[in-house]
């Protein structure tokens, strides 16, 4: 338990942090589950569409130190992977 009042405070900043930033990562979760099913179904145009979508929700998150920058280009590769493989 923090016994400063800093030290309470940074308690309470965590707390409403880490809930944002849970629900930041959930929502890029989102973004490339619906690239992946778009991709799955074979729908090539709509995936391209939901893909340029989650690239810049991808980057913002990878910014802000959510996730890596590696991590962030190689989601971005395989979802673009799998789009490519779509016979059209």
């Amino acid at each position: 338990m923090a016994n400063t009042k800093q030290a309470k405070k940074r308690a309470r900043q965590s707390v409403v942090h880490g809930e944002h930033n849970a629900a930041l990562r959930s929502m890029v979760r989102s973004y490339i589950k619906k690239v992946a099913k778009l991709a799955a179904e074979g729908k090539k145009a709509e995936a391209e569409a939901a893909y340029k979508e989650a690239v810049p929700v991808i980057d913002r998150i990878a910014d802000k130190g959510l996730i890596h920058h590696n991590k962030a280009a190689r989601h971005k590769s395989r979802l673009n992977e799998r789009i490519r493989a779509i016979k059209a």
